[in-house]
């Protein structure tokens, strides 16, 4: 039976904590419950790193096909049509009155101990690629055929959430996972218990069928695809477009075992993983924000600019000053840049919309990436859905101009991308939310394991050169997965 918020045994404000200082672990030791997720800070760092969330069996769930809507509430289902932005709006104002934040005093509430921390409870979940669909008139030719909602969002009114700079614990929330989440602090970084499924440990390599993968492309597809894309620039329809291919294998591993390996080989400050339920997990390694919320104030993060990592410090460091000196780079950016400054400005204050870094280098596992920053401060009377609306789905994984862009993909990629480049995160009933872009991003259904790879194409794009840079984003992946790839996929 649920507890009623602002009863004693109900809604807890920023308990604090001991336990060890392993989120990794404590995660590991909630997969069996419905449910779950992990928002892992999984690369720390004091700016965008340093917080990292987990939860379990959330009350109510919002999933959407399209325009066909589901929503279940402590196991009572009801499916009908209508807008998903819409569904989600009212299911943020639902769960606000279910957990009494609109209350008086229930902000006051918050100790001065925890204030900082930005999630406290409230959504988690994703919004896939395809609600593009729901933004503007767009072309549906490419192939639909995973089985993953277009947006997943679950209510969790209890929420652990891991301070990685100060090393501490701290529960909110109250109900029925409370119990569950307080143990689960103080028993991280002992003694593991065995996964979920199959016992694997993540030290042992996944099976892959036939130990190789297969692409939604041919390396000559693929080539032929980008040069199509260099077409229609010198044609005029477009200044770019983000081109992916989607590979795609069976493995034998359980999905919580994957993900630490995808942690392990390719540590990101906006890592994920979501249960989605029926077999089905949503694991991501991104290194890029979509969006931050912080009440009005708005940031943005487009990563635009790729170079491999090496071994070699000395050719490690020379992949770093190419990036950076490349004009080539710089322009891909910049363009991105403008589309991200004009969508904000929709929604946004004249005037407040600006470009704090204009252009920025960051090293991840396996590649070097430039990177913006682009904040804006959101007009009265707009809110987060007004927001995504104005923004979705993200300018750095589309191209310029945005829904010419997003025709051309439809067009040249033989499959619907599904969760890949849409985002991943959390939405606060407080006015804070934190959303990646899904790239890097694993999905897996059953045994079947696909992820995307891509990047932006411009007009002195080199075809082979383009299809290099997939393979050295999906490095990660492979690794996690246990594949070798010689580039030929």
């Amino acid at each position: 039976m649920r507890v009623s918020p602002g009863t004693k045994a109900g809604w807890r404000c920023g308990e604090r904590l001991s336990g060890g200082t392993d989120p990794c672990s404590a995660f590991m030791r909630l997969v069996n419950n419905s449910g779950t997720f992990f928002l892992d800070s999984a690369l720390p760092n004091t700016r965008f790193g340093r917080y990292s969330f987990i939860g379990c069996n959330p009350s109510v769930t919002l999933s959407c096909e399209l325009d066909r809507i589901t929503i279940t509430r402590e196991g009572a289902r009801e499916t009908f049509r209508g807008d998903p932005f819409d569904a989600l709006r009212n299911m943020i104002a639902e769960c606000r009155k279910r957990s009494g934040f609109d209350k008086p005093g229930r902000k006051a509430d918050l100790s001065k101990s925890t204030e900082h921390i930005p999630f406290t409870g409230g959504l988690v979940g994703y919004l896939g690629y395809d609600l593009r669909h729901l933004v503007e008139r767009l072309p549906q030719a490419s192939k639909r055929d995973q089985r993953f909602p277009d947006m997943y969002l679950a209510f969790y009114d209890c929420v652990l959430c891991h301070d990685g700079m100060r090393k501490e614990w701290h529960l909110f929330g109250g109900g029925g996972s409370a119990d569950i989440l307080r143990r689960t602090a103080a028993q991280a970084g002992k003694t593991r218990e065995p996964y979920a499924t199959g016992g694997m440990r993540p030290s042992r390599r996944p099976t892959v069928q036939n130990g190789r993968m297969q692409s939604s492309f041919s390396k000559h597809e693929y080539l032929a695809a980008v040069q199509r894309i260099i077409d229609y620039i010198a044609a005029g329809d477009i200044f770019q477009a983000n081109l992916s291919q989607r590979f795609e294998c069976e493995v034998d591993a359980p999905a919580p075992a994957l993900y630490e390996r995808l942690r392990t080989s390719n540590p990101a400050p906006f890592a994920a993983y979501i249960d989605v339920g029926e077999g089905r997990y949503v694991m991501s390694s991104s290194p890029e924000r979509f969006l931050k919320v912080n009440g009005r104030h708005v940031e943005t993060r487009p990563i635009k600019g790729t170079r491999p990592r090496l071994e070699e410090a000395r050719a490690d460091e020379a992949m770093r000053r190419e990036l950076l000196s490349s004009e080539k780079d710089a322009a891909e950016l910049a363009m991105i840049v403008d589309l991200e400054r004009n969508d904000l400005g929709r929604v946004c204050e004249f005037g407040t919309v600006r470009v704090d870094e204009a252009r920025t280098l960051e090293t991840y596992a396996t590649v070097h990436h430039l990177v913006a920053t682009v904040r804006g401060t959101m007009r009265e009377g707009c809110d987060i859905v007004d927001l995504l609306r104005a923004t979705f789905p993200g300018g750095s994984i589309t191209g310029a101009p945005k829904i010419r862009a997003m025709e051309i993909i439809d067009e040249l990629e033989p499959t619907a991308r599904s969760v890949y480049t849409g985002a991943i995160g959390y939405i606060g009933l407080d006015g804070r939310a934190d959303l990646n872009i899904a790239i890097r991003t694993l999905l897996l259904d059953g045994r079947r394991a696909t992820f995307q790879v891509g990047g932006g194409i411009v007009a002195d794009s080199k075809p082979e050169a383009e299809h290099r840079e997939t393979i050295d984003k999906g490095l990660g992946i492979m690794r996690a997965l246990g594949v070798k790839c010689d580039g030929n996929l």
